[in-house]
């Protein structure tokens, strides 16, 4: 695409990176065939394409208005546009640059600001998020329905957090990113995740300095922010990576996806550019690490039966109350779009379930994104809940018993429904082991 910034365009620290994204897309809109937004929306300017182009217009000068920020706002950053691109566009890269500019062109109503700023307040923080939790749940009946609904209900998962991680005792070692809402939300994610590890022979490493991964901040434009946190993250993780540990595994697709991006976005950042480089280069999905590992082995004294019974005795103390309480017989795996798109793990996780022996159904247009993309929900909330009724339409077309996924925005969103109960699916595979 012929391209020629304007001079104040070109003085910006990411214009190179600009000008040689916009140059490889050759227009020729496969990406819209794709695109969540442009299905629902039929405009060209709520696509990939017609955002390039909007991004391609700001960045040579000519005006832009708040319309363009409403639909480069609509844009859930799913990336699936990157997968169908033939020509490599790296979209989210340049979507990144296009919004931080906007953001500093235009100015946003005084009730977008005030929330854009309480969630880049609250959910990093996961001691803030987890009071504010507890106090709209205590405060659902008296909140508008619209807002109650916002605010994920107390399963009885939010118990099984209680079970001790084990003790460390491997002289394989990895670290964990804890994340944000998720010790809030899903406790036993991370505890369950831990304890597999340990039956494998690795041990987690407490990094009690990190923090928030920094992709809130960053996706809400406030990129300096989000890069302080990443940088924050490197420290506290560098005596541990300098000790030998193996990896920095992540629960959290989101979270994987954004750390694996370190080394990119603080490339030109000299005291923490080599470091930044080392930390997403040791940085894995726990699918990742669990596939390379010998699961088959550890349930290899389990006879068939014997599994399904164990299931039915170690699910129920770790499942919404919703769930019938027996061994889930079928599962509808929900591929989040960072895991798929971002981190191209597509069928990483699919294919250690049918290791361990579980029955998957057919996810019909499990490419597309189920509309939770971080905060997107939120600010986006009427595009989120269509996105996500198709979605669950298309996971529940198998009819499973259960929904499993790897990311807890995903989680949390498709569980807001109300309809299939949604777990992370490490739990399935600790409560498969013998």
């Amino acid at each position: 695409m012929q391209t020629n910034l304007s001079d104040a365009a070109k003085t910006l620290s990411r214009a190179d990176e600009a000008e040689q994204i916009l140059r490889s897309c050759v227009h020729c809109g496969f990406c819209n065939a794709t695109c969540p937004t442009y299905q629902l929306l039929g405009n060209e300017l709520d696509g990939p394409r017609g955002r390039i182009y909007l991004i391609k217009q700001m960045l040579e000068g000519e005006p832009v208005t708040q319309k363009t920020q409403l639909h480069l706002d609509r844009c859930l950053s799913c990336r699936n546009c990157e997968t169908t691109c033939p020509s490599g566009v790296t979209y989210h890269a340049l979507l990144d640059i296009g919004r931080a500019e906007l953001e500093r062109r235009i100015e946003r109503p005084a009730s977008e600001r005030l929330l854009r700023e309480g969630l880049r307040r609250a959910i990093p923080n996961p001691v803030v998020f987890d009071a504010l939790l507890k106090t709209g749940r205590a405060m659902r009946p008296f909140l508008p329905a619209a807002l109650g609904r916002k605010i994920p209900k107390r399963g009885a998962q939010a118990n099984t957090g209680t079970k001790p991680r084990p003790a460390s005792r491997h002289p394989r070692k990895m670290l964990m990113l804890e994340g944000c809402v998720q010790p809030a939300l899903s406790p036993n994610t991370n505890a369950a995740a831990a304890r597999v590890l340990d039956r494998l022979g690795i041990r987690i490493v407490n990094a009690s300095r990190a923090g928030c991964c920094g992709a809130t901040d960053y996706h809400l434009n406030a990129q300096d922010a989000g890069l302080a946190r990443a940088r924050r993250n490197i420290d506290a993780w560098w005596p541990a990576i300098e000790a030998g540990a193996e990896a920095i595994v992540q629960t959290a697709s989101g979270c994987g996806a954004f750390v694996k991006e370190y080394g990119h976005l603080l490339r030109h950042d000299p005291p923490y550019a080599s470091k930044a480089q080392r930390v997403s280069e040791l940085t894995r999905d726990l699918v990742e690490v669990l596939a390379n590992e010998p699961l088959d082995q550890l349930q290899a004294n389990q006879l068939p039966g014997k599994l399904a019974a164990d299931l039915a005795a170690k699910l129920p103390a770790s499942l919404p109350a919703n769930l019938p309480n027996e061994a889930p017989q079928k599962i509808a795996f929900h591929c989040p779009c960072t895991l798929q798109h971002a981190q191209k793990l597509g069928g990483a996780v699919e294919s250690v379930l049918q290791r361990l022996g579980f029955d998957l159904t057919a996810v019909p247009d499990a490419h597309l994104c189920c509309g939770s993309a971080g905060t997107y929900s939120i600010t986006q909330p009427e595009l989120a809940e269509r996105l996500r009724s198709n979605r669950l339409d298309a996971l529940e077309s198998g009819k499973p018993e259960m929904i499993v996924t790897a990311n807890i925005g995903c989680q949390t969103h498709l569980n807001g429904a109300g309809r299939t109960p949604v777990r992370h699916w490490i739990e399935l595979v600790e409560a498969s082991l013998p």
